[in-house]
């Protein structure tokens, strides 16, 4: 039994070993990677492409005449219907408009929220000025290094926030 599994083997290796040298010995083609458009140019009949050429032409010729036929006796076919342009036109510059208005009302709460950015800067700074005087006092909070700053007096500050006049875009 075990004779003929090993022959078995053997015939399996040289089957096996063949295949591999014959694959070897067979020329990789170069054609696979890229087309060669020069193969064949000999066989081209070249009044055959001087006729497709004609016929190509011809065509565009047509096509030509058609559209410009069309163009003059019923160009309703071809355009846009021209009532629709102008209500689509209004909605256009409606939406303009109220994109402005909304990029100025933008601007007015940026005005806003940076005068109370500025005076929530300052509140931090007041407070800030604050614990500097307990420091020099010798009162400062548990943890706090007791450096020697100079004392800030605090001010209660109040700001007036106006609103500056808008200014319309006229489009």
């Amino acid at each position: 039994m075990s004779s003929k599994l090993s022959v078995l083997l053997l015939l399996l290796l040289a089957v096996a070993t063949v295949t591999v040298l014959a694959q070897k010995r067979r020329p990789t083609s170069a054609s696979t990677d890229e087309w060669n458009y020069k193969d064949g140019s000999e066989r081209v009949s070249m009044r055959g492409v001087a006729n497709l050429t004609q016929v190509l032409d011809n065509w565009r010729f047509d096509i030509l005449n058609q559209m410009r036929g069309l163009l003059q006796n019923d160009h309703q076919s071809l355009l846009p219907d021209y009532a629709r342009i102008q209500p689509l036109s209004e909605a256009l510059d409606d939406l303009y408009k109220e994109f402005n208005a909304l990029k100025s009302h933008l601007g007015d709460l940026t005005e806003k929220f940076t005068a109370i950015e500025s005076f929530i800067d300052e509140m931090k700074a007041g407070r800030a000025g604050g614990a500097n005087v307990n420091q020099a006092a010798g009162t400062a909070p548990a943890g706090a290094p007791a450096e020697a700053q100079p004392s800030q007096p605090r001010q209660g500050v109040r700001r007036l926030v106006r609103k500056k006049p808008s200014s319309t875009p006229s489009q």
